[in-house]
């Protein structure tokens, strides 16, 4: 067994929760993991099954508004990773991601052996220079590092997304399971939903029967509040990542943009129905692992632009799904799970 090992993903929420599959093959064979997480993923850090402690540093060549790279904070992380006692890492990112950068702060830490993906030359910064061919979904890109480095999920580990349990209870928040959770924001304006289809959405979804619980982040409260209209519950900054899973795992269905609660949804075992624009691949980066409708035009114009606003006027790719089409979804959804 492997004593302390280091595993990183440091962006956000639905990255580190994709990451998942790959940490609890590596918790299989350590003594313990240690996960290095950005701000903007820490929260989720702390939900996965297998990770024994979280050191937390924003990483200036990942985040997306980064600060400036700065001496004392760069030595103080790596004196925090030396005192983590590991001598074994793995830097899980996404495609477009360096490992490089972090592996030269973990060479500087002790760090013995190192394991990453890179197109890169490595030189001596790297002790596994792991490739992937094809174009999997994240999870499977990630685990495929982990096995490549020794590390295996247990045979009774199907590798779906996950997190800690037991849940908060929510019942005196959102009563009895089974209504539907319309999570209506993004991180960036290309992946939202159009605000007017996300009110016409609960409307029709209430007007048919459905209990509809709004959820969102702090900063999107004024957001939630015009989406629930009255007519749905309105949970808008009013949870913390924990209690959201939990709100998650009560729904029959989730409908939401390409967002971290999608793949919070898919850790909890939810349905979801997808409101996917291309500016990323699906083929990476949609639900994994349940039952899941997706909607938007892959072939958009915008495909693979990676935009944080839509280049294209109108924003067709998603402003052309309308309520209905969503309603037609969630309700086929619910059939399917009944």
């Amino acid at each position: 067994m492997s004593g302390t090992v280091l595993v990183a993903r440091l962006d956000n929420v639905g990255d580190v929760l994709l990451t998942g599959p790959a940490v609890r093959a590596v918790a299989a064979d350590a003594e313990s993991v240690v996960m290095l997480a950005g701000p903007r993923g820490r929260a989720a850090a702390d939900l996965l099954p297998g990770v024994d402690r979280v050191v937390e540093w924003c990483a200036p060549w990942i985040d997306p508004e980064p600060p400036p790279v700065n001496r004392t904070d760069v030595l103080d992380v790596v004196d925090r990773l030396r005192e983590t006692g590991a001598r074994k890492a793995l830097v899980f990112t996404s495609f477009h991601q360096s490992a490089l950068p972090l592996a030269l702060l973990l060479r500087m830490a002790g760090v013995e052996w190192i394991g990453a993906i890179s197109e890169d030359y490595p030189g001596s910064l790297l002790d596994l220079r792991h490739r992937v061919e094809g174009d999997p979904p994240e999870p499977e890109r990630a685990l495929s590092l982990a096995r490549q480095a020794g590390f295996a999920l247990p045979a009774a580990d199907a590798g779906r997304l996950a997190v800690r349990r037991p849940l908060p209870e929510m019942f005196d928040r959102v009563g009895r399971a089974g209504y539907v959770v319309v999570h209506p924001g993004a991180s960036v304006p290309a992946r939202q939903w159009p605000v007017e289809h996300c009110v016409d959405a609960v409307r029709r979804l209430t007007a048919r029967g459905h209990r509809v619980v709004v959820t969102g982040t702090p900063d999107q409260r004024d957001l939630t509040a015009r989406v629930s209209d009255g007519a749905a519950l309105d949970l808008g900054g009013r949870t913390g990542l924990s209690e959201l899973a939990a709100v998650l795992d009560g729904a029959d269905v989730v409908v939401a943009p390409n967002t971290g609660p999608a793949h919070l949804a898919a850790a909890v075992g939810t349905p979801v129905v997808s409101l996917f624009a291309p500016v990323v691949r699906a083929a990476r980066w949609a639900p994994y692992g349940v039952p899941t409708t997706l909607l938007g035009d892959q072939d958009a114009p915008c495909r693979d632009t990676r935009a944080k606003v839509c280049p294209v006027p109108g924003h067709p790719c998603l402003s052309e799904v309308g309520a209905a089409e969503v309603v037609r979804a969630v309700e086929a959804m619910r059939e399917v799970a009944a």
